[in-house]
């Protein structure tokens, strides 16, 4: 079982108190996530459904009497940077995210206090359940609380993805960011990424959702995702010669798409085509919950899969082979990657009781490129961002 969210916040802290002598302040924390369906269409104004997990990256910090942002995330080091000067590294370090949020905080036109930071959480980096995000989210939330700043959710959603576009170089869509933020326990949520209308579905009971690492690690910044979504853009721009104001192929349909196929080369047809239908998978997807239709829920799974290994090609072995045990096993409705892709992790939703036998086939037949084993865990739905103030000895 994950520790608690609160268990997270407390380690934070002891860990805050260890390192730099004092109490913080304030402790924030922000949830990873899982997209149970409706991958790469959070860039092209579309549909996700995402949940945030019981995982989570907690940020402890406190106010210094100068300008430098101290940051610490359990190594022996600090990084120490001033709030006069905040750039992308050159290397893409992890201090990016922080001080990307920190630095669009103060373009804010509020200048912030120097503050410790302390980070720590169990959210795997590079597993494609959004470790980024909770960072970001947990730094926002922090650094608003400690420096009095009243900035609704949305926009400190809006914020952090801004974060990760200048500061990480990842051009991510909103979804990451908005279900760290916005998630609620037992629910999944349905999100227009263009207008960010949402809507939280309930999770029906009796299932279990099973996370699957593959070890394989993703490196998204200067990678093919930049690339997929040039192709997505290219596509745009060569049907909107026949279909009048469309911007993205969010506005584009199944039949639309089947009739100007012939308009695209062979590679921007197929990512084109994921994406239109993922959109319509997604609205079904959320249908199919809200009317407690599992098997199809399942069906859904599986279609989106194969369309992001075969249109979009952006599984690997690992994931393919991560679907394929979990189809063979009882008890199981639906597996799919879930993430960006290259690696990262798959998921899989089961009927109540059923997860420990996932797990044992998993254990038993996965066997990634160099012989090891994934890391596999069954995780629960939890709630967005939060954050709190400490009272010093509590």
């Amino acid at each position: 079982m994950s520790p608690s969210r609160h268990s997270i916040e407390q380690e934070a802290v002891s860990a805050y108190v260890k390192h730099f002598g004092a109490s913080p302040q304030v402790v924030a924390s922000a949830p990873g996530r899982v997209n149970l369906i409706g991958e790469h269409t959070d860039y092209n104004d579309g549909f996700v459904l995402p949940a945030a997990i019981d995982r989570a990256t907690a940020v402890a910090v406190g106010a210094r009497d100068d300008d430098r942002l101290v940051m610490n995330p359990g190594s022996a080091q600090d990084a120490s940077f001033s709030l006069a000067r905040l750039y992308p590294s050159e290397q893409r370090a992890w201090t990016d995210y922080l001080t990307g949020v920190a630095s669009l905080l103060q373009g804010r036109g509020t200048p912030l206090c120097g503050a410790n930071v302390y980070v720590y959480g169990n959210v795997p980096r590079g597993a494609g359940l959004s470790s980024s995000a909770a960072l970001e989210l947990a730094t926002a939330f922090a650094l608003i609380e400690l420096n009095g700043l009243a900035i609704p959710p949305v926009e400190t959603a809006r914020l952090c993805q801004q974060a990760e576009h200048e500061f990480a170089g990842v051009k991510c869509g909103i979804m990451d960011q908005f279900i760290s933020c916005l998630g609620r326990k037992n629910h999944a949520m349905l999100l227009d990424c263009r207008s960010l209308a949402y809507e939280h579905v309930p999770i029906p009971a009796g299932v279990e959702l099973v996370v699957c690492d593959t070890g394989v690690k993703r490196a998204l910044a200067g990678s093919e995702y930049n690339q997929r979504r040039e192709e997505c853009n290219t596509g745009v721009r060569i049907l909107s010669s026949k279909l009048a104001g469309i911007t993205a192929l969010r506005d584009v349909s199944p039949a639309q798409l089947h009739d100007l196929q012939g308009l695209l080369d062979p590679v921007v047809r197929r990512r084109c085509m994921h994406v239109v239908t993922e959109n319509d998978r997604v609205v079904r997807s959320a249908r199919a919950l809200r009317e407690g239709n599992l098997s199809e829920f399942g069906k859904l799974m599986y279609d989106s899969h194969l369309s992001l290994r075969r249109d979009y090609e952006v599984s690997c072995p690992e994931l393919d082979l991560i679907v394929d045990l979990c189809a063979e096993s009882d008890g199981v409705y639906g597996a799919r990657m879930t993430g960006a892709g290259f690696g990262g992790s798959a998921i899989c939703l089961t009927k109540q009781g059923f997860a420990e036998g996932v797990i044992a086939r998993l254990n038993a037949g996965y066997h990634g490129k160099n012989g090891e084993k994934a890391s596999v865990y069954v995780c629960s739905i939890d709630d967005g961002a939060t954050v709190k103030r400490v009272t010093p000895g509590a």
